[in-house]
């Protein structure tokens, strides 16, 4: 879209042509999506702990044991059920929301899954992943495609009471299948409908990797729709380069949890010292991971981390 000129160039005999750029833009915005809304940045100085889970391998409250000592303050202020898939349907040749049988039992076991994590404050996210399908975030071509795409999240997300998504555009395989090839504007039409459709209070993040990611970092828009994206580099320092996204918005860095411990203290120290608003950490499994966890929030907060079998009451 065109900027708008500045009025103060604009005398008495040009009224007639603002009049005139005025309702142009003001017909044009009815073709687009409803509104565009801006994410909410982190606390500055004060980084968010982000945790995957990969529930095919292990339960998402594990998310929910981990307590800063000495606090009833969640560890992770953000854990994600890792993963929905977009697949493709080669009947229809329309994309869909995929829930494998793990995803879709941590969904199902709300009440004991994901409720108990969300009451002690931690927000809940579900991941979609590309699936080797040829359908991705990136090659949607009309905004009517992506917007039937963002009506099934829209479902899953207010039928589990869930608190936004994370896209990962990996594993699609763009043009198999007979799909067409990533584009500029898919992503930011899935963003927009999106938005449109959640509102302003749930999440929805970006794992920094891809076509979506990659054909939409210079569109003044992602920083518009998107709350936080972070680093998919497990080990590296990393920040992603998104227009308009600051500091306490985005993850430079990331870990694996168990590897490399003095890494992921460095990393820590690194986030609270440049003022990164995410820590990202990987692959919580159902073992007690506190002395790992506790070395990076020591760092992050100067507070340990305790473990507890069962999770702790709010």
């Amino acid at each position: 879209m065109n900027s708008i000129p500045n009025t103060r160039l604009f005398n008495k005999k040009n009224a007639l042509v603002l009049a005139l750029l005025t309702l142009l833009i003001l017909v044009g915005s009815l073709f687009l999506p409803p509104f565009i809304l801006k994410a909410h940045a982190a606390t500055e100085g004060t980084p968010k702990t982000v945790m995957y889970v990969e529930v095919n391998n292990n339960d998402f409250n594990n998310v929910g044991k981990y307590t800063l000592e000495g606090t009833t303050k969640p560890a992770f202020d953000i854990g994600i059920i890792f993963a929905a898939n977009i697949n493709y349907d080669t009947t229809s040749k329309k994309p869909y929301l995929f829930l494998n049988e793990r995803v879709t039992q941590t969904l199902n076991e709300y009440e004991t899954q994901i409720r108990p994590v969300q009451a002690r404050g931690t927000k809940v996210l579900l991941s979609i992943l590309g699936n080797h399908q040829g359908a991705g975030f990136a090659n949607f071509t009309t905004y009517e495609s992506a917007d039937a795409f963002a009506a099934e999240i829209e479902q899953v997300v207010n039928q589990y009471h869930l608190d936004g998504v994370d896209f990962d555009d990996e594993y699609s395989e763009y043009g198999k299948n007979g799909t067409a090839q990533p584009n500029n504007s898919s992503f930011i039409w899935l963003l927009q409908a999106l938005r449109s459709r959640l509102g302003t209070d749930k999440l929805i993040t970006l794992y920094n990797i891809g076509p979506s990611a990659y054909n939409s970092a210079t569109n003044p828009l992602m920083s518009e729709l998107v709350n936080y994206s972070w680093n998919p580099y497990y080990g590296s320092w990393q920040p992603p380069q998104i227009v308009g996204m600051d500091a306490s918005r985005l993850g430079a860095a990331a870990v694996e949890v168990g590897v490399n411990q003095s890494t992921a203290v460095q990393l820590a120290n690194r986030t609270k010292t440049e003022k990164y608003g995410i820590y990202l950490m990987y692959n919580l499994s159902g073992t007690n991971s506190a002395s790992y966890i506790s070395a990076v929030t020591q760092e992050l907060y100067g507070r340990k981390t305790v473990y507890s079998s069962t999770i702790p009451a709010p």
